[in-house]
């Protein structure tokens, strides 16, 4: 519900300046979202990558710089079957977690499109996101991991809930290429720096098994460890094992094409006095 007042807080936001702002672009995008964390330690993987779009809105403050709002939708994934530490396969864990992300910012052309068919540009702001993670358990049950507290938070050693909203610095940059004055198309990667750990449900150490049992229940027992479904004979580990590394935050990021088109022709005081359409021959790269 939070996000969702969020969401269309933010639509309100892009159509008042729509009716209000002339040098206004409304921006459609698509691509791929991804994460690095505790159940995914590589940069980037094509395996662990999820379809992602978006809209928003620029505005011009100046020719080079504007002010941005966006909405972006993805998923993001982990796997320690993936992953070619042994130590990590033991653990068994993998997540799937929807991302909303609503975000304001700046971003900053390098060069001026007006005068230029191409430029590079860099981005950033502050976000909202919203989260939850989940996992499948044995019996094929899609299962909600947040509300298990599967390192003891609620109960343990001042661990408190994580919450499934939260803040985010986006940033980031790309190359963007004019088409014309009113259409522009870019190609960027956004990454967004996050103060918690539990995007993956995993931060710290184990809780004592029959603690966790007596507080959370049978299921936060099988989840927090799953080494067990490999049928190795490994057992659930002692209370204090390292099951994430808390000190590493998470990160997720999205890569995509991202198109704008301007709503009006741009006001005079970016489009007098330069020689900007595509037509004339004065424009250079």
């Amino acid at each position: 519900m939070v996000m969702r007042k969020i969401v269309v807080g933010a639509i309100f936001f892009l159509s008042a300046i729509n009716i209000e702002a002339q040098n206004f672009s409304v921006t459609v995008s698509a691509g791929a979202s991804n994460y690095q964390g505790d159940l995914q330690d590589k940069k980037y993987t094509f395996q662990e990558a999820h379809p992602a779009f978006g809209f928003g809105g620029l505005y011009e403050i100046t020719s080079n710089l504007s002010a941005m709002a966006n909405v972006t939708f993805g998923t993001v994934s982990g796997n320690d079957k993936t992953s070619s530490n042994v130590n990590i396969l033991e653990r068994n864990l993998n997540f799937t977690s929807p991302i909303t992300d609503v975000s304001l910012g700046l971003e900053y052309n390098i060069l001026n499109l007006y005068q230029h068919r191409l430029t590079p540009y860099f981005f950033a702001g502050i976000s909202v996101f919203h989260f939850d993670p989940w996992t499948i358990d044995t019996t094929g049950k899609k299962v909600y991991l947040q509300p298990l507290g599967t390192e003891g938070e609620g109960f343990y050693d001042g661990r408190k809930k994580y919450a499934l909203t939260q803040i985010a610095i986006p940033f980031g940059g790309g190359l963007k290429f004019a088409i014309s004055d009113n259409v522009r198309i870019g190609l960027e990667v956004g990454l967004r720096k996050l103060f918690t750990d539990y995007l993956d449900d995993v931060s710290n150490s184990y809780v004592d098994k029959n603690l966790l049992l007596a507080n959370n229940g049978p299921e936060a027992v099988e989840l927090a460890f799953r080494g067990d479904e490999l049928h190795t004979g490994l057992t659930y580990p002692p209370a204090g094992t390292i099951r994430g590394d808390p000190k590493s935050k998470d990160w997720y990021y999205f890569t995509m094409i991202t198109v704008a088109f301007r709503i009006s022709s741009p006001s005079e005081k970016f489009s007098s006095g330069n020689k900007s359409q595509l037509r004339c021959p004065s424009r250079v790269l």
